[in-house]
């Protein structure tokens, strides 16, 4: 394919060298030119727009992969629907639900496909994990535990993610959102949703802890915390079935590790069979959830961690961050 990249920050570098040997990257646009020039340099035949508008226009284009602050996540990947491409957009896809709505109408019926980067669902650890869960073995979910965060950098109340108009919210709707998609593949809906935000050492108008309680209707529940205070990066993720759990521990790099470990119950219960996987290296969760997009488009089908998913996720934060605003509301509701 023939592929456009809008945003030529650090994710669009990821996503730039995630592309393989069978797939062209031929225009890259960025309101910084000299970041739009400085990465189509290092592709062969590549162009440099500062107006993503020219971008959608370049010919031939086939996929456009948008990876700007979160408010051009929508505009972006709207322009490049409605000229029927394939897209990929980073997470959260949108600020809100409802600029995501209209995303997700103007798709309906288009020939281009939309896939959200949730690529943490393709990190080895959770790609083995959701094996291993489909085999039926871990039993029933009873619940899920997870936390995921990081300590900021100096200056980071002062960044675009501290920006509501910019970004749209907080912790809970950047890191936050990973963690409702990885809890919404094992679980499903929650209609159920409860949490609470603060706002605890960052100067700054937006929250930099979420904490989450959700609920399925059959009462399995899903345990969240996602802080931007966790002075040493952390990332943990706990699937508890009734004969088994699965726990995934690190990401790579600053995270630690990223590591497997299944726990299954034995009959006479006691410690139980204990078997762990590690997978050393770099992240390749980005190279891999890319040949999976491309390969849905080849065969023609919707992906998972589409907007769809997005939009769960982006309702679950709405509601907790209305609850919020409105402490009448601070028991939670049924979505």
């Amino acid at each position: 394919m023939k592929i456009g990249i809008v945003g030529a920050g650090l994710i669009g570098q990821k996503r730039a060298k995630a592309l393989g040997r069978n797939h062209q990257l031929v225009a890259v646009a960025d309101i910084d030119r000299g970041r739009a020039e400085k990465l189509a340099g290092d592709y062969a035949g590549c162009v440099a727009f500062e107006d993503w508008r020219q971008l959608i226009d370049f010919p031939g284009l086939e996929l456009v992969i948008v990876a700007t602050t979160n408010d051009m996540l929508t505009p972006v990947s709207l322009g490049a629907v409605l000229n029927d491409k394939h897209v990929l957009v980073e997470k959260p896809a949108a600020r809100n639900a409802a600029e995501l709505r209209e995303l997700v109408e103007a798709a309906r019926g288009r020939k281009g496909l939309v896939k959200v980067g949730f690529n943490h669902r393709f990190h080895p650890a959770f790609q083995k994990a959701r094996q291993i869960w489909d085999s039926g073995e871990p039993g029933p979910l009873m619940y899920i535990r997870g936390r995921y965060g990081h300590g900021g950098r100096l200056g980071y109340e002062k960044e675009w993610r501290s920006i509501p108009e910019i970004a749209g919210g907080g912790e809970l709707l950047d890191q936050g959102v990973h963690l409702l998609d990885l809890s919404r593949w094992f679980a499903g809906e929650f209609p159920s949703v409860t949490g609470h935000i603060g706002t605890y050492f960052w100067n700054m108008p937006v929250e930099d802890n979420g904490f989450l309680m959700l609920k399925t209707a059959e009462q399995q529940m899903a345990w969240l915390h996602v802080s931007c205070t966790e002075w040493k990066n952390l990332f943990s993720f706990e699937i508890f079935g009734r004969d088994a759990k699965l726990q995934i521990d690190g990401l790579g790099g600053s995270y630690g590790p990223e590591r497997l470990t299944y726990y299954k119950m034995l009959p006479e219960m006691g410690p139980p069979e204990t078997t762990a996987w590690e997978y050393p290296g770099e992240d390749n969760s980005w190279i891999a959830e890319f040949n999976y997009f491309s390969e849905c488009i080849r065969e023609g089908r919707q992906p998972e961690g589409n907007l769809h998913d997005a939009l769960a996720a982006l309702e679950i934060i709405e509601t907790i961050y209305a609850a919020n605003l409105n402490p009448s509301l601070e028991k939670g509701r049924e979505r």
